[in-house]
Parts: C-alpha cells; structure tokens; sequence
C-alpha cells in the first residue's frame, strides 16, 4: 500500500471515529432518558400499562411536591400535602396550577419520586405529565394524576425502611426551557 493511501486510510479511519463519537453523543440524552424510563433509575416512576391486580398490606405515605422554573409566572402547588396509600391500590391526587401573567402560556411537567430507589415501584396510570399544558391569563386548574405503588415493594429488603415517597413535579414554559437550578418552590418541599 502506498504512503498517499495509507494516509487516506487513516483519515477516513478518524473521520469515522470522530462521526461515530458525534452520532452517540447526539443520541446519549434519549438513550439514557429511554434507559430512566424503563428501569425506574434517578427515580423516574414507571408509566402503568395495566391496573394492579392485588393490593398488598403495607402502608405508605406519598407525599407531593411542585416547583415552577423561575421564568414561568405560574403558581404550581399540590391539593393535598400527603396521602396514605396501601400499596396496589390506585390512588387519584390533584395539584392547582394558575397562570399569574397577562398571556397564554404552554407549560409542560418534568417528575420524578424520592428516594430515587422507589421509582422503579412507582407506576403513574395517567398524568397531567404526560401532556402540554395551556393556561389562559388568569386561569386555574386542577390536575388529576392516578398512580400507585407496586405490590413487588413488599418482598424488596432494601425497600423495608422506606415507608414515605416524594413524588415531585417542576413545570417549565414549553419555549423556554431552563435549566433545573432556576427553580422557585411552591410545593411542600423535602
């Protein structure tokens, strides 16, 4: 092989290195998000494709949080504090949201439960989450969200001392995603 074709080689070589780097970088932020979403890590809740079938024993409390970015002129707060919930059993909650500015805004939750342990035991059937929000001028909703917390917690020995789950929410304005540390509370904060 001559000197002129090994050197091609090589650059082709590196040009694919350097795309193939590019390509997984690019597809990191859905892989790990995908990754989340399946196996409950970073305390990302499972999305409930059927209804549970027994409700087991044990009690816990779940206890609910809002936060709004600090760029949303919106007020996020939950209705209730906490609920006691049997696990298995489908639980219905609520948060109120009014839009506080003078404009139509679209703002969409992002969620996850604490300790980031539970999430792979915490199954939302339907959420608020799940879909935009569209808010009027002045406008205040509730927002159902249904879940509930699988029965295989019972039989996990990590699981035995955690007797209390956060679940949180933190809305941003669909356009303006912002970073997480822009955060203002209005929830019931761990």
């Amino acid at each position: 092989m001559s000197k002129n074709r090994r050197f091609l080689a090589t650059v082709a070589g590196l040009v694919s290195i350097v795309a193939g780097m590019a390509g997984l970088a690019y597809a990191s932020v859905p892989l790990y998000d995908l990754f989340c979403k399946v196996t409950g890590y970073g305390g990302t809740p499972q999305i409930a494709e059927m209804l549970p079938s027994v409700v087991g024993s044990r009690e816990m409390t779940v206890r609910f949080n809002a936060d709004v970015n600090r760029d949303l002129p919106w007020e996020f707060r939950p209705v209730n504090g906490k609920v006691m919930v049997k696990v298995g059993e489908p639980t219905l909650a609520f948060y109120r949201v009014k839009n506080l500015s003078d404009e139509t805004i679209v703002g969409t939750a992002t969620y996850n439960v604490t300790p980031l342990s539970v999430g792979k035991y915490f199954s939302k059937i339907d959420c608020f989450c799940f879909a935009e929000q569209e808010l009027k001028p002045g406008e205040s909703v509730e927002l159902p969200v249904s879940f509930f917390v699988e029965t295989s917690i019972e039989s996990d020995p990590a699981m035995e001392a955690i007797n209390t789950v956060t679940l949180s929410y933190t809305f941003f304005e669909l356009e303006k995603r912002a970073d997480a540390g822009d955060l203002k509370s209005e929830g019931d904060n761990l």
